[in-house]
């Protein structure tokens, strides 16, 4: 059935985005906001829920003070899109990917809530919309993350059209976005300066290493590895076999680039320190 269109004077079909944040503005406390970048305004979101279809879950790299800051956009359909943006290292991030992580049907309507802990803390409670039970997860500090935002993205990419219909969002596929968090991740790692980055995206005529082809971000990597053991080894070329053995092989076997990374790291500096 095609949705009735009403004629007539409306606003642009633009997605409404919802910011967290355990605020007060005007002796009136709030945990959600929108802005109104014209007229540089923040107008607080009294209500504490919204109802709707989650329909994606993405990152997003946005720069603060010089810094990559990397954010958790969650799309929901509602009688608007709506993108519920936060930092992918809050509370509020945090507590709706372990709800959100035992949900297998997103075809069902969901209620994501803002709630407000100590201080500035604000958590994420998710609720089924049609039985109003809360969906429950126990808080674990150590869970892996990255892996729990690929497999709801994936659970994400299977909802069908059966839902109810409002403007698709034009955006990058998730596995890209999975890209970036990698370069951003082993960057941080490394301790690589951002600024390198930037330089090296521009000969590529790149914003984001998600925009490149996956042998160029091997390769920046590779790049930036060999950079951080430039003075960790007595010979360069002992640098990049081990880089190839210790790393390219063992991701090529199975292991986690940024486990293998890290150890390769360590077995770098224990030799530099043995040598020493």
């Amino acid at each position: 059935m095609t949705a009735e269109i009403k004629l007539g004077l409306c606003n642009p079909p633009e997605p409404i985005y919802l910011y967290v944040k355990n605020a007060e503005l005007s002796g009136e406390s709030y945990l959600w906001y929108h802005y109104n970048i014209d007229k540089d305004k923040t107008i607080p979101v009294l209500e504490k829920g919204l109802t709707g279809y989650i329909s994606e879950l993405r990152l997003t790299t946005k720069e603060f003070k010089g810094k990559d800051n990397i954010k958790l956009d969650i799309v929901v359909r509602s009688d608007e899109v709506y993108i519920v943006r936060t930092g992918i290292e809050t509370n509020f991030s945090k507590t709706f990917l372990l709800a959100a992580s035992i949900v297998q049907d997103f075809e069902k309507p969901l209620i994501l809530a803002v709630t407000a802990g100590e201080e500035n803390v604000v958590f994420c409670r998710l609720y089924d919309a049609v039985t109003r039970v809360r969906i429950r997860r126990e808080w674990d500090k150590d869970a892996d993350w990255a892996t729990i935002i690929h497999d709801i993205q994936t659970r994400l990419g299977g909802v069908s059209s059966t839902t109810p219909s409002t403007p698709k969002l034009s955006v990058v596929p998730q596995s890209v976005h999975t890209l970036d968090l990698r370069v951003k991740q082993i960057r941080t790692l490394l301790d690589y300066p951002l600024d390198l980055v930037k330089e090296w995206l521009q000969f590529q005529n790149a914003i984001n290493p998600s925009q490149l082809d996956i042998s160029k971000i091997d390769s920046l990597i590779k790049t930036m590895c060999l950079a951080w053991a430039s003075d960790k080894c007595e010979y360069p070329n002992h640098a990049e076999s081990s880089y190839q053995k210790e790393v390219i092989d063992a991701v090529a076997s199975g292991a986690d680039e940024l486990a293998a990374i890290s150890a390769w790291m360590q077995e770098l500096q224990t030799a530099k320190t043995g040598a020493v």
